[in-house]
């Protein structure tokens, strides 16, 4: 980021700123079904049996079933189609664990992606398994044949779709000497969006979709068909295991979401870190969306944020499957407040006040699911019973390791009689006759006890509820969500990345915009030393700014406010009275925009540093420091303050 493209050279005003069904229907079950095969296979691999032989028997004996000869040699048929793009055939339930990056269509058949039926009515969807997370399984749906259409009938739908979309002669022979009408055949193409280069630009992140060297593994030449669309086989163990308790959960929350017996659910989902919340969350969504036309999404993990960039509660409609992690599906919600900062144990009651001005969005017109913080012990867990209390769920999903280890059972009753960090709960006293036994108070505390359906899940994912070995730490997720975000900045035609640094940005005048540092005290003479540099949310709050000198607009009071997206402060030019700031927010969406929010996220250190086309000496970077210096280490300082109305103040830097 040179000083040197501070000033655009084409400026343009703009309010202040200055602008250069059906195949799911058994999914679940099916699902646990798997889980539990894989379970036994691997306990009877002693014996020389694996789940990849069955389903082999079951399409060769679909072959017989046709008159036809099957193959000769059990494995994955995997043909290329053209160039980046291949052809892959499956046997009913015949599974494929991958890592790496491709766009996927459905020619015939149905088949399921992370709880998602994608059948061949469907348009092509973007898939991602980086290594960073637990590895994607397509999985091949049993097929009901029409009781009136005949072998010859299906074969020439699948010719045909593959005719359709341009596959080559010779790959649909092969693709058709081994057609079965209960197989899926898949087109596979190369995937190249912005936002996956803008991050493979980054040397940190240059191997994000490739997965880790495996000796013993033989490259066959199915693995490099395969390798030439951009994905590499790996083992199933890679892949999401569907649990048995979570194969029973999910299928009771898509029956009641689904029948909506009694009004819309709200499913809240909670558990310690690392216990695979996120992953469970795109599951129940997947399999919610073969039904339904929408899910809203609440997402109060201000650390592990899902649509958003770190430090913000959000409410998302969600119409599209989740088919990769957060960094990929970034997009502005419904509704969004910034928080600021990737904990809450500063100031927790403005957190609460943030998660009920987002709950208040909520029509209760389709189901809500949930996410909540993995902090659940001391006063996290009395903070999670006052938003329980706050957003009173439907039912409750509580992932956690066996014997309870972590966090205690959230039944009703516990939920009731305990306090939480704002609410009070029902207060007990001992019997006069018989310690042993206990009755509540009258008077005391909340008048009933929450009605909701409490959920078990002990998940099965690779490495869950093991905090020490988690894939990727948690700040290089926060960082890879960041990136995705700003990856928008990219033009949307294939071609090389452009540095961010080469990227004109927005002026804006200071007396356009109220500027708030959120997460510490910060002297009016230093703000702008503060700000330059810096990521800030691009918020819109009901006051009018009004400020009688040019100086910068400064907040007294943290605002709860509508927030329409971020940007980073590229530089400040007190000669003129202006932020330089790059973002993706469209127009018409800054023309909203009337603060500026300064949290304790910071830019992404590749950003500074790793960026292509940067000659000399980096801006706003210095090994020349002294440590020593009074205040350089980090700050930390409990705020459990009273909320306040908010004013205006207006100075110079």
């Amino acid at each position: 980021m040179g000083r040197r493209d501070l000033r655009p050279p084409w400026p343009r005003l703009l309010m202040g700123w200055v602008i250069p069904e059906e195949a799911e229907g058994s999914a679940v079950a099916m699902a646990a079904r798997r889980s539990a095969a894989a379970r036994r296979v691997r306990r009877a691999s002693a014996r020389g049996r694996s789940r990849t032989e069955e389903a082999w028997r079951e399409f060769a004996a679909s072959f017989a079933r046709a008159g036809m000869v099957p193959p000769a040699e059990p494995g994955l048929a995997a043909v290329e189609a053209a160039e980046g793009a291949a052809v892959l055939l499956l046997a009913p339930r015949q599974a494929l664990t991958f890592t790496g990056k491709c766009r996927l269509r459905c020619l015939y058949g149905a088949v399921r992606l992370l709880g998602f039926a994608v059948g061949s009515h469907q348009p092509a969807l973007p898939v991602f398994s980086p290594a960073t997370h637990c590895s994607l399984t397509l999985e091949a749906l049993p097929a009901e044949r029409p009781p009136s259409a005949e072998l010859r009938q299906l074969r020439a739908a699948a010719r045909g779709a593959m005719r359709a979309h341009r596959v080559r002669r010779q790959a649909r022979v092969k693709v058709m000497s081994r057609f079965s009408p209960e197989c899926a055949v898949v087109l596979l193409e190369h995937l190249d969006t912005p936002v996956t280069r803008f991050l493979l630009s980054h040397p940190p992140l240059s191997r994000l979709f490739e997965p880790q060297k495996n000796e013993d593994s033989i490259f066959t030449s199915e693995d490099a068909v395969l390798a030439s669309v951009g994905i590499v086989k790996c083992s199933p163990e890679h892949g999401l295991l569907v649990s048995e308790s979570m194969g029973l959960a999910l299928e009771e929350l898509i029956q009641a979401c689904c029948e909506e017996d009694e009004g819309v659910p709200v499913v809240l989902v909670c558990g310690p870190k690392n216990t695979g919340k996120s992953t469970f969350n795109r599951y129940l969504i997947n399999l919610l969306l073969n039904r339904l036309p929408a899910v809203e999404y609440m997402e109060c993990d201000i650390g592990q944020t899902e649509f958003t960039p770190p430090g913000c509660v959000s409410l998302s409609s969600v119409t599209e499957p989740i088919l990769g992690p957060p960094f990929t599906h970034q997009h502005t919600p419904r509704k969004m407040v910034y928080y600021g900062q990737t904990s809450c144990e500063q100031d927790t009651e403005r957190y609460l006040d943030v998660v009920k001005y987002v709950f208040s969005s909520y029509k209760k017109e389709v189901p809500l699911v949930i996410n909540t913080m993995g902090w659940v012990k001391g006063e996290g867990l009395l903070l999670l019973i006052d938003i329980i209390r706050l957003l009173l769920p439907s039912h409750i999903v509580q992932m956690d390791v066996y014997d309870w280890k972590a966090m205690a059972p959230l039944t009703p009753e516990y939920v009731h009689l305990t306090p939480g960090l704002y609410t009070k709960g029902k207060q007990l006293a001992k019997c006069k006759h018989g310690g042993e036994s206990w009755k509540a108070l009258e008077g005391e505390g909340d008048a009933s006890v929450p009605e909701y359906k409490l959920l078990y899940v002990h998940p099965e994912f690779p490495r869950a509820g093991v905090a020490g070995e988690a894939r990727v730490h948690s700040g290089i997720l926060r960082d890879m969500s960041m990136l995705g975000y700003l990856g928008q900045l990219q033009a949307p035609d294939i071609g090389s990345v452009l540095p961010l640094h080469s990227l004109v940005p927005y002026q804006v005048p200071f007396s356009a915009v109220a500027l708030r540092v959120i997460h510490t005290d910060v002297a009016p003479t230093n703000i702008m030393y503060a700000v330059n540099a810096s990521w800030v949310g691009l918020c819109r709050i009901p006051e009018e700014i009004r400020c009688q000198t040019d100086g910068p607009v400064l907040l007294v009071q943290t605002p709860v406010c509508d927030c329409l997206g971020f940007g980073i402060v590229r530089g400040v030019d007190m000669e003129k009275k202006l932020y330089y700031i790059l973002t993706p927010v469209p127009p018409h969406s800054l023309r909203l925009v009337n603060c500026l929010l300064l949290g304790n996220v910071a830019v992404p250190n590749c950003v500074l540093v790793g960026q292509q086309g940067v000659e000399g000496d980096i801006p706003y970077v210095t090994s020349d420091y002294n440590y020593s210096i009074l205040g350089s280490g980090k700050l930390k300082k409990k705020k459990h303050f009273k909320r306040r109305e908010y004013a205006f103040e207006c100075d110079y830097a």
